[in-house]
């Protein structure tokens, strides 16, 4: 059997090593093509760390100025997620919300992440005629809506998305570790490394921390044993304006 001279000296990935196609335009172009347009994509980072807001964005990306190499923002290394930031606010119509500790508190993760998904989509420059949208759960918007599982992967408006909120939320969390210093949150962002946890157990809670995350309860209760929790309408109002300032 005679192999072809140029399957043959195809590089070849390392054994376990998966190829991972990078996301792609094909969905909004189909949307296009039918004259569905502007069409939107949108996610969220945040939603795992003990501390900090979740950072939704909201993405239009202009089909004829499309910034090469995006992906998924996990996918990408810290430099080349803020190369392609400039390049996306620098080309495309975006809008960013957040939700803060106090609302993760008040109505849990996955209802603050979903209205801070809902507020970035409305707050776009141009209303949406379609949106598209990471994970399980559709938006409640006044326009289509598709929830695409692994979507920052897959759709391209999705990874422009998770490109704006991730950085938005590292460079606020590097604001946020000046205001509260020795948690280190320049560093791990809010999320439970060990350092963070060792910070969060000597110093106990900050503002910026999610009240009901147990390692944080953990450490107010080692802290503050007999203290009496705050009413959370007045600690979503006092965190909020924090965040703005901290912006």
């Amino acid at each position: 059997m005679i192999r072809d001279k140029s399957e043959k000296d195809k590089p070849r990935l390392p054994k376990g090593v998966i190829a991972v196609a990078p996301p792609s335009f094909r969905r909004e172009r189909a949307l296009i093509k039918r004259g569905v347009w502007p069409v939107a994509g949108c996610d969220e980072a945040g939603r795992g760390p003990l501390a900090g807001p979740v950072v939704a964005a909201a993405v239009i990306l202009d089909p004829k100025r499309i910034p090469r190499g995006m992906d998924d923002s996990k996918r990408l290394t810290a430099e080349r997620r803020e190369e392609l930031f400039e390049e996306i606010c620098a080309t495309a119509s975006f809008a960013v919300a957040f939700a803060s500790p106090a609302r993760i508190d008040r109505d849990n993760i996955l209802r603050a992440s979903l209205w801070a998904l809902m507020r970035a989509v409305q707050a776009l420059p141009e209303a949406p005629r379609h949106v598209f949208v990471d994970g399980r759960d559709k938006l409640n918007v006044a326009c289509d809506c598709d929830a695409v599982i692994g979507g920052d992967g897959l759709v391209l408006s999705i990874a422009a998305a998770s490109i704006i909120a991730k950085v938005t939320r590292d460079r606020l969390m590097c604001a946020l570790a000046q205001d509260c210093p020795g948690y280190g949150f320049e560093q791990h962002k809010g999320y439970g490394v060990p350092e963070h946890l060792k910070a969060l157990s000597r110093l106990g809670p900050s503002v910026h921390h999610r009240r009901f995350f147990a390692p944080v309860v953990a450490a107010r209760e080692k802290h503050h044993p007999s203290a009496v929790e705050p009413d959370l309408l007045t600690m979503e109002a006092q965190t909020s304006a924090e965040v703005a300032a901290a912006i």
